[in-house]
């Protein structure tokens, strides 16, 4: 769907990912305000996915948020992830690492943009760290997790975790919603979902949505 946006419509791929992170720091900024939370982990993977959370936390900063981020790995040179993690560089915000991460993330809302829809093998390494981690806050009541368009981990498909994935307790998913999102299997790893619009044109969403092997199964918010 991305693809056919930039190519067919012409949608630079970066104009997206600024809507999904607007739409994103919406609905973190309403449970932040909600549940009287004041500071934001944003744990980034290298890939478009930690791209939208790079953008988010901008958005959140600008908001009044005490933002604090944690990079897995550099973003690839010149994609529109490095744009936005190069612009949080600019701005000075905070970064740590996962092994560094400790008091910080109390109380806090983290947001796993660590992996995104194309996985299709269990997470390792860092990634797979960075998902045990966020699990362990989860598990303690210590923090808000928020999966930026899927829980790490969890396949976009069938709703199942790919050997391990994010808990979160919302799931802020973009454009669409994920075929594996609205089975009810997947429920205790999305937690609530909720779909933003980020500016993919309805022709095209109606289609691809027509095409699926879940067409006609209704969405689960």
């Amino acid at each position: 769907m991305d693809a056919e946006a930039i190519e067919r419509f012409g949608i630079p791929g970066i104009v997206l990912m600024e809507n999904a992170a607007r739409g994103l720091t919406e609905h973190v900024v309403a449970l932040a305000e909600r549940q009287g939370r004041q500071r934001v982990v944003v744990i980034c993977g290298p890939g478009n996915n930690g791209g939208d959370g790079y953008a988010a936390a901008r958005h959140l900063h600008n908001a009044g948020l005490e933002v604090v981020l944690v990079p897995l790995a550099p973003c690839r040179a010149g994609s529109d992830a490095a744009v936005n993690a190069e612009i949080c560089r600019r701005m000075d915000l905070p970064e740590t690492t996962l092994a560094q991460l400790g008091s910080q993330a109390h109380g806090a809302v983290v947001i796993d943009a660590v992996l995104g829809t194309g996985l299709d093998r269990e997470p390792s390494g860092v990634a797979g760290e960075a998902i045990d981690v966020i699990n362990r806050l989860a598990v303690r009541g210590d923090a808000a997790v928020v999966a930026a368009d899927l829980p790490s981990g969890l396949d976009a498909d069938r709703g199942s975790p790919l050997g391990r994935a994010v808990r979160a307790e919302l799931t802020v998913t973009f454009a669409a919603n994920k075929p594996g999102l609205a089975r009810a299997e997947a429920a205790p790893w999305t937690g609530r979902v909720v779909v933003v619009d980020i500016g993919v044109p309805r022709e095209l969403i109606e289609r691809l949505a027509a095409s699926s092997p879940d067409a006609g199964r209704g969405p689960r918010s």
